[in-house]
Order: C-alpha cells, then sequence, then structure tokens
C-alpha cells in the first residue's frame, strides 16, 4: 500500500479504493502519553468503542477508525484480506502525522492491529487486543455463531442493540467475506514477531475469547499482559469503559511501558 493514492475529505481518508473514516478527540500532546488509535471489529464500528473513546480522551489524543465495508462505509469491488487491511490502515495511521501510537482493536479488530504492529513496528509503541479471535475452539462458522449467541445472552440491551444495527448496515456478504478472513488468520503464529509490548483484554464472562486461548497469545508475544475484566462479556469496552481504559493506561503509561 505504499504507493496507494491517499484522498482526505471531512474525516474520510481513501487508501486507492478503500474509505476509511476517523473520529478524532484531540488534546495538547504530551510526551509520555501516547495518542491512542481504536479499531474495531467485524461488521460493527466506532460506536461500540464510544464509551471507552470518551474515557481515554479524558487523558490523550483519541482517533477512532471505522474501516472499509463498515459503519456505513462504501463496500469495497472485491476482497480484502487482512495483511492488506492492515496495510492501508497503516497508511492511514501516517497520513495523521500522529506516531508512534498505542494501537488498540477489539475482537477481529485484534488481527488487524497485530498484523500491522508485525509490519510497521515504527508506527506502534503498544498493541492491545481486546477479546481476541479467532479462539482455536471457535474455528468454523458453526462454532463462531454458537459462541456470538452465546455471549449475545450475556451483553447489555444497550450493547446488542448497538452491535445489531451495525451488522445491519454491514450487510450479509461483507461479513461473510470478512469472516473467512478472520477465521484464517492465525494470529498466534504473528504475535511472537511484533516488537511491541502486547496487552491482551478479556472480559472474564467472555464465551468468545477463551481464558486459555488469551493466555497463549501473551505466551507467544516477547513481552504479554493478560488483564481480565470481571464480570464482562466480549464486548467490555463498551459495557466497562473505564475498567478497559484504566487497564490500558495502566499498561502503556506505567513502568512496563519503558522501551
Amino acid at each position: 500500500m505504499a504507493n496507494a493514492r491517499v484522498a482526505r475529505a471531512d474525516g474520510r481518508i481513501d487508501v486507492g479504493d478503500l474509505a476509511f473514516r476517523i473520529l478524532a478527540s484531540v488534546r495538547e500532546p504530551y510526551p509520555d502519553r501516547r495518542p491512542v488509535v481504536l479499531v474495531h471489529g467485524i461488521g460493527v464500528s466506532h460506536r461500540y468503542l464510544s464509551r471507552l473513546h470518551d474515557e481515554l480522551a479524558q487523558t490523550r489524543s483519541v482517533y477512532s477508525i471505522d474501516l472499509p465495508g463498515f459503519g456505513g462505509l462504501p463496500k469495497p469491488g472485491r476482497d480484502v484480506d487482512v495483511p492488506e487491511m492492515a496495510a492501508a490502515l497503516a497508511t492511514v495511521i501516517e497520513s495523521l502525522g500522529v506516531g508512534p501510537v498505542v494501537l488498540v482493536g477489539h475482537s477481529m479488530g485484534s488481527q488487524w492491529v497485530v498484523e500491522l504492529g508485525v509490519h510497521k513496528p515504527e508506527l506502534v509503541t503498544d498493541v492491545v487486543a481486546m477479546g481476541p479471535v479467532t479462539d482455536t475452539r471457535h474455528r468454523s462458522i458453526a462454532a463462531q455463531t454458537l459462541a456470538l449467541a452465546t455471549d449475545t445472552l450475556g451483553e447489555t440491551p444497550a450493547v446488542n442493540a448497538v452491535v445489531f444495527s451495525d451488522y445491519l448496515r454491514c450487510g450479509v456478504p461483507w461479513y461473510l467475506t470478512q469472516l473467512r478472513h478472520m477465521l484464517a488468520y492465525r494470529i498466534e503464529d504473528r504475535v511472537p514477531s511484533l516488537r511491541s509490548p502486547l496487552l491482551v483484554i478479556r472480559g472474564s464472562r467472555d464465551p468468545i475469547a477463551g481464558l486459555e486461548w488469551c493466555r497463549l497469545l501473551c505466551s507467544r508475544a516477547p513481552r504479554g499482559t493478560l488483564v481480565l475484566i470481571p464480570g464482562q462479556n466480549h464486548v467490555a469496552q463498551q459495557s466497562a469503559p473505564r475498567a478497559v481504559a484504566a487497564a490500558i493506561i495502566a499498561h502503556v503509561d506505567g513502568p512496563r511501558a519503558e522501551k
């Protein structure tokens, strides 16, 4: 994507034929408070990251990014796999001119941010994977659907309303296209190549990203840390934003953040 055409207009950045949307809360920069970039998961948008965005924005600049085909953005007329999406996302972050950044992804977003962190380590100080996928127990459409249905029963009505309205905007064809890539991507084989610290955040009741799976990812990363959010399901960042923000801030601003 290094030679892709980049166009900007009203919070939208196009990288070639891929359209991204940026929602920014910009604060006066502090040398010890790196900007945070939030990346959503499959089918959804920045809306289920909004409460975490607001919590983090109290102390630092925060950028939530909607990816192509999600959140009402145009769907590419072709397939886009995890490495290509991550490369385009890197171009978007470079165009912001605020790096290096703390890169936070949820669910499938964890795949995009890990892939970006591996290939563009100079853009990233820390990688945060919230509810990372795909757990080895759920690497089929049937297993993933069952895990999602189980999670839905444990989420709040407000969270489910945001998630399922975004699913409708995404549409079945683009969702299934990305689901195929999500199930095929082996994040556990990529985290060993990360140069930056990896923080894995998991709701203690998350049926999608299991505890042993999250421990495995941390054990394979050169510098991996696991934090559990008590009593929360998969979308912990929206149901318990203060706890998730506190975990991120403690990780990136504390002693472990010293490189």
